[in-house]
């Protein structure tokens, strides 16, 4: 029954029952929502809705719809701007658990200076919020808009394959490892590699630049990243890189006491976990241009000693919780974003002592001086990008910094002004200077003048014929083979004289314009398109606006007389 009312029956049972309901009991108001929604079929939050009283505005008492009040004004979305820009413009969710962290430390550095109500405001502000406040910001910075293996070794055949599913909860010390290339667009060449090891439990990860493709670079970097984990390493597990499957790395690491794995060929996924951190983190703070030089080697290193902390302490990432697929569709859910720092201290193979250290380190550190030096270092490195080794000329010195007061004076900068794309130097690319196109001398030239004297007394006169009439007077230099440059050139005076008739202008009545000279564009109509007054055909002849044009030839149109 509820499904045959028509709307006004329904506006005719609420306005029947309106005043009753406003002037009744708690308990008579339920019994009329109930009768209401029964008659119908609405929900019952609709049905108080539709009987709650609303103020009228116009001449024809149109209800007016009531504006939500706002809670988070222009102070708030400034704040957010600052803070997602200190967070290296991460997403909502993200942001969410660092806003506590990073609050405090803008703060500190006067870029935020809060009311009570503000601050409690942003801190309890959800995630979904976040998005919608900075829908506008995130619009002006994006513009307002992912090697085969090669060989088969016996190295390889060797080395056992460990899938996805396969790493099944490890403890904190077996690490993917991936190498990230700066080659720009081209692999010729040598240039800088970057090899990056992220541990499965924690998601903790370390970059460290390579001069070159060699196993024994990559033995190096293993052995410092060794130093720079806050656990002992436990295991490795490489790609089909011939960089790691070689008789130098694999040893190594069997030397000293670390599992060697590897993944199955042409299997991103079986690496999810160091793909991830190689776009995430590798290509945000590099971008995809060239690098080469030891100079540049060292800058790098800089930088990623910064982005380490700053990474591994304070920005949080998200890890998968469980993956399940119902028919072709694939349903993954994941854990609360959280920082490698805060899943090693909530890691129960994590030793104290080590939780100590990792606190101790964490209380010294400052996140918006870390995102500084970032910056600082980028802004080096934005000035070799795509650079060969030698062009040293014109380079920034190397940055010594006072952290402090760099971090302040940078502090005051985030989410002031907001440009756009990446504001990271290192997605530059150098502007090559176009090359001018010189044009080479054609045989036409000494005969362009006849070729458009031809053409002012012939409009009509096409290719063909005027490589015949060159033909007959020079045989030796023309024939049907020049046909296409003389269509060219055809084209080229054509457009020209086209270009000269817009130049001069509307045309005036016809009684008081000249006739015009002679034209080559072979049309010889001289009227706007199409034509807006009528014509008169006699005999042969169409007039319109007192001209008289001749519509069995191509000649140009001239004044009636």
């Amino acid at each position: 029954m509820a499904g045959k009312i028509s709307m006004g029956a329904r506006r005719e049972v609420v306005s029947a029952v309106m005043e009753r309901y406003r002037s009744a009991g708690r308990a008579e108001k339920g019994r009329i929502l109930d009768a209401l929604c029964a008659t119908t079929g609405w929900h019952r939050k609709h049905a108080v809705r539709a009987l709650r009283p609303r103020a009228t505005v116009g001449p024809r008492k149109v209800e007016a719809p009531r504006e939500r009040k706002r809670r988070y004004g222009a102070t708030v979305k400034d704040a957010m701007t600052a803070l997602w820009e200190a967070s290296d413009r991460v997403c909502g969710k993200r942001l969410k658990v660092m806003i506590p962290t990073l609050l405090p430390a803008l703060e500190q550095h006067g870029r935020l200076q809060l009311g009570q109500a503000d601050r409690d405001r942003v801190l309890a502000i959800s995630a979904a919020t976040i998005d919608r406040l900075l829908v506008d910001v995130k619009l002006v910075a994006s513009g307002g808009r992912r090697r085969r293996a090669g060989f088969y070794s016996a190295i390889r055949r060797e080395v056992p394959i460990r899938t996805f599913n396969d790493w099944n909860s490890p403890v904190p010390g077996f690490c993917e490892v991936d190498m990230v290339a700066h080659g720009g667009t081209s692999v010729a060449g040598s240039f800088i590699q970057t090899l990056t090891m992220v541990d499965v439990a924690t998601g903790w990860t370390e970059c460290l630049p390579l001069l070159t493709r060699e196993g024994s670079l990559v033995v190096e970097a293993i052995n410092s990243a060794q130093s720079l984990f806050p656990w002992l390493l436990r295991g490795v597990d490489f790609d089909n890189d011939s960089a790691f499957m070689n008789d130098v790395v694999v040893p190594w690491c069997r030397e000293q006491k670390l599992e060697v794995t590897r993944s199955r060929a042409y299997k991103k996924n079986d690496q999810a976990f160091v793909e991830q951190k190689n776009g995430a983190v590798v290509r945000r703070l590099m971008g995809y241009g060239r690098f080469d030089g030891v100079e540049t080697v060292r800058v790098m290193g800089r930088l990623y000693a910064a982005a380490r902390l700053y990474v591994n302490f304070f920005q949080p990432s998200f890890k998968l919780k469980e993956k399940r697929r119902e028919g072709a569709k694939v349903i993954k859910r994941y854990h609360p974003p959280s920082t490698p720092y805060e899943r090693a201290l909530a890691h129960p193979k994590v030793t104290a002592a080590v939780k100590k250290r990792l606190r101790d380190q964490y209380r010294s550190l400052d996140p918006v001086a870390l995102l500084a030096e970032i910056r600082v270092t980028q802004e080096e490195l934005g000035n070799r990008v795509d650079r060969r080794a030698g062009q040293a000329r014109g380079l920034q010195p190397a940055h010594t910094s006072t952290l402090p007061a760099t971090a302040a004076t940078f502090a005051k900068t985030l989410g002031k002004t907001v440009t756009v794309g990446e504001p990271r130097a290192t997605h530059r690319r150098t502007r090559r200077p176009y090359k001018t196109r010189v044009r080479m001398p054609s045989k036409l030239d000494p005969h362009i003048a006849a070729i458009e004297g031809w053409l002012a007394e012939q409009p009509q006169l096409t290719a063909l014929a005027i490589v015949g009439r060159l033909s007959e007077k020079y045989p030796e230099e023309f024939g049907k083979r020049q046909h296409s440059i003389v269509q060219r050139l055809l084209r080229a005076l054509r457009r020209r004289a086209a270009e000269q008739l817009v130049a001069q202008g509307p045309f005036g009545d016809a009684t008081t314009a000249a006739p015009l000279p002679g034209v080559v564009d072979g049309s010889g109509y001289l009227g706007p398109d199409p034509p807006t007054a009528p014509l008169v055909e006699q005999a042969g002849k169409v007039t319109w606006r007192g001209r008289s044009i001749d519509i069995g030839s191509s000649s140009a149109m001239a004044p009636s007389g």
